[in-house]
């Protein structure tokens, strides 16, 4: 008798777990909204025709300095842009200071090198606004006198700064930026943070019976 009882446990018990699963509600984790209304690029500078609106953008301040701080964009092409470039919604923006014309010329044929960089884009504007929208972004923290940070910011397709309100790391819990002077940081946060804002529209898709265009940019790739 213990043994036909233990038999139906066994054939009973994970099909009631599965049913459970089915029949849940989806505590789907979000990437939580630090920021609205955000002031979007293409306001600053309509010529240049590049825009937060429909996109995950991943903004960036290099500063007059830019090749001295190569190495943020180096750690962000590694460990960011390469992993999720082949989403067609997604960027990496860089707002420098007008005069770094050349040397963000000279940084894009570095990225350039093994990657295929249309979706960095550059945008050359003044200091005043440089500051404009780095204030839109309402965090506490600051932009030196060359309009370089080290921190990247995250914003979204509604044009809204993401990232963490519950960060261990931090006093106040609230993470606004990840320091792209740490590869640590970029690959044990940001990295997380971008999947999960992804999966996030890629579920609304899937809700409108959309698919999200994704290209795997390794697919075609030539091995030499």
């Amino acid at each position: 008798m213990k043994k036909f009882w233990l038999l139906i446990a066994l054939l009973i018990g994970p099909l009631a777990f599965y049913l459970f699963i089915l029949t849940g509600k989806n505590d789907f984790r979000r990437l939580p909204i630090l920021q609205n209304n955000i002031i979007d690029i293409v306001n600053i500078e309509p010529d240049q025709k590049i825009a937060f609106k429909n996109h995950i953008s991943i903004l960036c301040f290099f500063g007059e300095d830019i090749l001295n701080h190569k190495t943020n964009a180096l750690n962000l092409n590694e460990k960011i842009y390469k992993h999720f470039n082949g989403f067609t919604s997604f960027q990496i923006v860089v707002v420098l200071p007008l005069g770094t014309e050349n040397k963000s010329n000279q940084l894009k044929k570095e990225l350039a090198f093994n990657t295929d960089i249309k979706n960095w884009k550059f945008v050359h504007t003044t200091k005043e606004n440089i500051q404009t929208l780095f204030n839109s972004l309402h965090t506490n923290l600051n932009i030196d006198t060359n309009s370089y940070t080290s921190k990247a910011f995250i914003v979204d397709k509604d044009v809204s700064l993401r990232g963490r309100n519950k960060d261990e790391d931090i006093k106040d819990g609230i993470l606004y930026g990840y320091n792209t002077e740490s590869v640590s940081e970029i690959h044990q946060k940001m990295v997380d943070d971008v999947k999960i804002l992804l999966a996030e529209y890629r579920l609304a898709l899937k809700k409108n019976k959309k698919k999200e265009v994704f290209k795997n940019p390794y697919k075609d790739k030539k091995t030499k």
